[in-house]
């Protein structure tokens, strides 16, 4: 017999729908109870502690139970609460067993995705077209490693203007996405015998994974309100390379402090070490003109990364690497041989997108809309949870929410009741970095332009 709520209750998450979260409830319990997930005889929180996991009034709680018990899916006793009646899974147990089913979230928040419903496709599809009908057949077959020319040559120009990157087409790599990108330089960096790679005490997991299996350890730069302490590397032992967002740190929101850029680069040529700078969301500042790329510092001692998946979608796999010179043939021979480059169409097409203006203006256009909605999620905070603030600068496709002390792991599990996706803090925290403040990160760039609403009005009805 299970006792404890926590063992399923975040498989029984909320869609709510119709009249309101008494439905919504109710439909997840008898889902639950008709598929297994509730054994019979599973003693069911009190309306008061599940009231408090949802966010909801305890009297909607007393009512969905009072409910299933007249409808035979729940028994209530005196002294003994309220259990799964025995005799509402027989059906169920006579027959095949049904297998717990994952539910697709009503309202997604998560980090790390744009809207892909505003991906511009018939612009898209106007640049393939063009950049098909004049592409040479040399272009589809086997080609340079380092990527099309083409493409090259238009991200070193868009680069140096956007971005204020030293941008030779010669230094620039081709790479399907940033994860693509870092692989690579984790073999580069280990066969250039270096130990140890430092990273932001908050970020990707997936990164320090990727720094792991080349062989490399991934020690921690703690963060603040001025981003990564990099100040430090000077007496990090055995770091040869660090792996920073100065222009809008992950997930934090800050970017790093001009005197901590001047201390990284310092770091770099003093030491020898390598900076790879991931500008993952580096177009959208909203408060003022963004902070050119480091880069343009040390173009010999910073790799610059960059990629499409932010800006237009993640689907395109494309992504680029800027390269010191003396750099340039080891990736290349590191990523192997032709079968590993990006596809030869989508390089075409994006160079024509750039060239043409048709990136800019949706550019603009998306930085206009993501502004828009960061606004509205600071408006709705103010009104209906005046207790939560929104931490970071106005840039990029996420914005921390500060959260009061101890709510944050409360917060997660209520918005998972009510099939809202959304990733706490801590789920970036560099593992060896002490407990910090709790937050969510809340990606407002996800939702497409009909769910963005619903999902901030969501959102609010977990928040504390």
């Amino acid at each position: 017999m299970t006792d404890s709520w926590a063992a399923f209750g975040a498989d029984l998450h909320i869609e709510p729908v119709g009249a309101g979260l008494r439905s919504g409830l109710m439909n997840a319990l008898r889902d639950a109870v008709r598929t297994g997930r509730l054994a019979p005889g599973t003693r069911l929180p009190s309306s008061r502690t599940l009231a408090a996991d949802l966010g909801i009034a305890r009297n909607t709680v007393a009512d969905a139970y009072a409910e299933l018990v007249a409808e035979g899916w729940l028994t209530a006793r005196q002294g003994s609460g309220t259990r799964v009646a025995r005799r509402a899974t027989a059906a169920v147990t006579r027959g095949v067993p049904s297998r717990p089913v994952r539910r697709r979230p009503t309202h997604n928040l998560m980090p790390g995705s744009p809207d892909v419903s505003s991906f511009p496709r018939a612009e898209w599809l106007k640049a393939a077209r063009r950049a098909l009908t004049s592409a040479p057949d040399a272009a589809f077959g086997y080609d340079d490693p380092r990527g099309r020319a083409e493409l090259r040559g238009v991200l070193a120009d868009y680069l140096a203007r956007a971005r204020g990157v030293y941008a030779d087409p010669e230094r620039i790599v081709i790479c399907s996405g940033f994860v693509h990108g870092l692989s690579l330089m984790g073999k580069v960096l280990r066969r250039h015998r270096v130990r140890a790679t430092a990273v932001e005490s908050y970020g990707l997991d997936i990164h320090r994974d990727l720094l792991a299996e080349a062989g490399l350890r991934t020690p921690r730069l703690p963060v603040d309100g001025l981003g990564a302490r990099t100040g430090e590397l000077a007496d990090a032992p055995g770091v040869g390379a660090v792996l920073l967002t100065p222009a809008h740190q992950f997930p934090t929101g800050v970017p790093l402090h001009p005197d901590r850029r001047a201390a990284a680069v310092d770091w770099a040529r003093s030491s020898g070490g390598l900076i790879l700078e991931d500008d993952y969301d580096g177009e959208f500042r909203y408060d003022r003109q963004p902070v050119g790329a480091l880069q343009g510092l040390d173009p010999d001692r910073v790799v610059h990364m960059g990629t499409a998946s932010k800006s237009l979608a993640p689907g395109l796999r494309l992504g680029w690497m800027v390269l010191p010179d003396a750099l340039v043939e080891g990736v290349c021979d590191v990523r192997g041989g032709p079968e590993w480059m990006s596809g030869t169409p989508d390089q075409l097409t994006l160079a024509e997108f750039i060239g043409s203006g048709a990136y800019d203006r949706h550019v603009r256009a998306m930085r206009l809309r993501y502004r828009r909605r960061r606004d509205q999620l600071v408006e709705a905070l103010a009104e209906r949870a005046p207790d939560v603030r929104v931490s970071g600068i106005a840039a990029g496709l996420h914005a921390v929410l500060e959260l009061p002390e101890g709510t944050e792991q409360s917060v997660v599990q209520a918005a998972t009741w009510q099939g809202l996706a959304l990733e706490p803090l801590s789920r970036f925290r560099h593992p060896d970095a002490p407990p910090g403040r709790d937050g969510l990160v809340i990606g407002y760039g996800t939702p497409s332009e009909s769910g963005w609403a619903g999902a901030l009005d969501a959102l609010c009805r977990v928040l504390p």
